[in-house]
Order: structure tokens, then sequence, then C-alpha cells
């Protein structure tokens, strides 16, 4: 085996990756393909860019990035020490001078003895895994090159284009007062069954999908909030490559005001159980996790902006105290199927010598890439030594992230960190902040406690 371990990517998760590598006393040969090559979004010569919102996130304890970032502070994250050192007026976010962290991670990274840094484009992964271990970290938006040899050592036909997804809520804040479990067409009233018996039926329906159904006025002016609301600008290659397979729903509403009644929330096969009478129109949420504990509303893909989809989602009848774990994005974004290639240390479940980092892995956004760098890097270390796993406890975000992206999910999309993927406390707690700040102290402790 060689004497080092190979990263390919430079980028957030990249960068880290190769940062812990050395700190544990192994070289790193670091592959960035910049500035030879350039994505359509990259412009910046230097390790580590931002290329969207200079924003990290949330610093408070209470949050789940806040915590997120706060477990990675006590493993020695580079990433996260560099933007605390950087960072700009934000309030109780932490935001970064984008230019002066990529700067800083870049000569960290170069005056360290053990990290040679290779400005080429890797193409092929298969020789690198057979001499040593590698960590795949390029991305999402991996090149072509690249795209098509993650596809052969997957067994991808393809990869995944994260085109767009619609928002995830959490079941506690829905209004049950108004929402309905089951299925299309076992929500109607059955002609020999009382009111009772019929209600008590859809109790103990399937949990998998919960309906949310609307009368006449309530649809019309969620529409003409929904066709007139803000969207996001796009890139003109993500225009490209988005619109050819999907639809927004906002598009779709579009067409015309029945359009969306006729499409995601047809109202046949349902009765609501307020009045016994098929409604106007009907929102499906679908279960998105194992724990029952998030939801996905059914084909509300959406290129809104988030206040936008906060506001106007918000008027949905049952979500209007609604508590949005993540928000529907649409861009391009190459992500693999995690959650049946690879185990919770990020690494390939059909090669030992191969992990992978960053959002190609499903993780959704800065400080969650940076997570999965310190994870695959640790254990590429153990790997190297011969030494166990390490598995990172669930409680924690570091861990949560971990076991959502390896939990087999046949509709596994990208996550970010949110308390809606981590084990629920021991006792129902009502109070939102209170029950956050447990759930934060028992994450950071779990950390503490597995310190390295």
């Amino acid at each position: 085996m060689k004497d080092y371990i190979t990263v390919i990517g430079g980028g957030l998760a990249g960068s880290e990756s190769a940062y812990q590598i050395a700190k544990r006393g192994i070289k790193v040969k670091l592959y960035e393909m910049k500035p030879i090559k350039y994505s359509e979004a990259h412009s910046n010569k230097n390790l580590a860019e931002i290329v969207c919102s200079n924003s990290f996130k949330s610093n408070l304890h209470t949050n789940a990035c806040g915590l997120l970032k706060e477990e990675l502070r006590e493993l020695d994250s580079l990433l996260i020490r560099i933007a605390d050192e950087t960072q700009v007026p934000a309030g109780q976010a932490l935001a970064v001078d984008r230019e002066i962290f990529s700067q800083k991670v870049t000569e960290e990274l170069e005056k360290n003895e053990l990290i040679e840094i290779i400005h080429e484009e890797v193409t092929d992964i298969e020789k690198i895994s057979e001499e040593g271990i590698v960590i795949i970290a390029t991305g999402p938006l991996t090149s072509e090159g690249m795209a098509k040899e993650i596809s052969k050592i997957t067994g991808q036909d393809k990869l995944y284009f994260y085109d767009a997804a619609a928002p995830i809520v959490t079941k506690e804040s829905i209004d049950f007062n108004i929402a309905f479990y089951g299925n299309r067409y076992e929500q109607e009233k059955g002609k020999q069954e009382t009111e009772e018996e019929w209600k008590n039926r859809l109790k103990e329906q399937d949990a998998s999908y919960i309906n949310l159904p609307m009368n006449q006025e309530e649809y019309e002016k969620f529409y003409n909030e929904l066709v007139n609301a803000e969207v996001v600008t796009l890139h003109e290659f993500e225009k490209r490559e988005i619109f050819e397979g999907c639809m927004p729903v906002e598009v779709m509403a579009k067409r015309g005001k029945d359009t969306l009644r006729y499409g995601p929330l047809k109202p046949v096969g349902f009765d609501d159980p307020r009045t016994a009478k098929r409604p106007y129109a009907v929102v499906q949420l679908r279960q998105d996790n194992q724990q029952g504990t998030i939801y996905n509303i059914v084909g509300f893909q959406t290129n809104l902006k988030y206040g936008e989809q906060k506001r106007v989602f918000s008027m949905i009848p049952g979500l209007e105290k609604a508590e949005f774990v993540k928000y529907g994005v649409m861009h391009r974004n190459t992500y693999i199927n995690s959650s049946k290639l690879l185990d919770n240390t990020y690494n390939l479940k059909s090669n030992k010598n191969i992990y992978f980092a960053g959002q190609i892995t499903g993780v959704e956004g800065y400080v969650e890439s940076i997570s999965s760098g310190m994870v695959a890097a640790i254990n590429a270390c153990g790997n190297y030594r011969n030494e166990e796993k390490i598995i990172f406890p669930e409680v924690s975000m570091i861990g949560a992230l971990a076991k959502y992206i390896s939990t087999e999910n046949d509709r596994f999309q990208p996550m970010n960190a949110n308390f809606g993927i981590v084990p629920e406390l021991e006792i129902k707690i009502k109070d939102k902040k209170l029950k956050y700040e447990k759930l934060a102290d028992r994450g950071l402790l779990a950390i503490k406690n597995k310190k390295m």
C-alpha cells in the first residue's frame, strides 16, 4: 500500500479531509483541478472556494447547524476555525469574508509538509484505489470525466441530478385537527360505515402519508400567492439542465388555476373527516425517514426563495405552524445514491479503499460537507493503520448525518443538519427551544465523550 492517502477535490470537504489526515501524521496527496480547469460556477484559484452564500448559518446552540459547528470545533476542524477567524457581522449567523477564508485555508494546507497539492483533473479512481486509500470529494459540480468514473466504480448507470426537491417539515408541527393519515381511495367514507367508524379507521391507517384538505377559498388564496411569489435566479447552465426533466410547483401552477388540482393536489379518492365530503384540493405529505418524524410535501419541488416558501406553504391548512427542516431547492447538484452505496463512515461498501465526502454523498450545506470530510478522513486513517472504524454517536449531529446518508432509502435525497434526523429525547418536551437545547446538550456531550 502507498505511504499516503489520496484526496480528490479541494473544496470544503476535501480540504478538511487533507488537514485531518496530515494532523494524524499521514502524508496526503490532494488533487484539485483548478486553476487548470474550472467548473461553470467556480472562479477562485484557491482551495475551499465558497460559491453561493457566504453564510455558514446559525451559531446558536439551539440550532441544528449551530450544534454541528460546536461539535466540529470540539474535534478541531480546520475550516470552522478559519471561518471563525474570518467572520463578518451577520447577527446570530457565522458569515465569512469568502476571499480571505479561501486564501487562509489554502495557506494553511500549502505550508503543511505532509500535504502535497497537485493541480490536475483525476479520471482514474480504480488505479488509485488499487494502490492505496482515496477520498473522493469532488463536489456537486463534479467534472464530466470524473462523473463517468464515479458511475463506473459505484455500479450506477448515471449519477443522480438533484434538479429540484420538495420542502420537508416535522411531523410534530403539523395540525392534526385538520390533517389525517392514509392513502388515496382508502379515505372515502364507506356507505355502510358510521361517521365514528370511518374516523376510527382513518386513525389506524398507514402513517406513511399525511393528507391536508383544502376548500375552494383556501385553495384560491394559496394559488394566488404561489404564482406571484419570488423565485431564485438560476445560473444559465442550471437552466439548460434542470427544466428538461422536472417541473417546479410554481411553474406548474402558472399553467392554469386548476392544473395543481389535476396533478399533485388532486382530491379524488379522499373525504375530509371534518365534513365527510370530498375536498376541493388535497396536499399530501410523505414520510421521509424511518422514525417517521419528518415528512416531505409531495409534488412541491420548487425554486421559490426560502422566505417565500415559509410564507406561501404555511397557508396550506394544517401547516400554519409548520417547522421546515429543509426548504425546497433547485439547482444542479451531482450526488451518488449513498443510502445504498456507503456505510456510516462514508466508506464505499464494495471497496474498503474508497471513501466519499462532501455534497456528492448527499449531505447538503457547507458545514455538513466539512463534517463528512472529517468523518471520512478519520476513518481513512484508521483503515490505513488497520484500526477499527470510528462510528460517531447518532445523537450527535455529525453521527446523525452519517447515519442518514447510509440508511437505505428508495427516495433518498440530500439532507442538511436538522433535529428531525436525530433520535428523540426520552422525555417529551413541548417547549421547542428547551427541547432543542436538550438535544444539543446531549449531542455535544456525546462528541466530548468520543473525543479523539
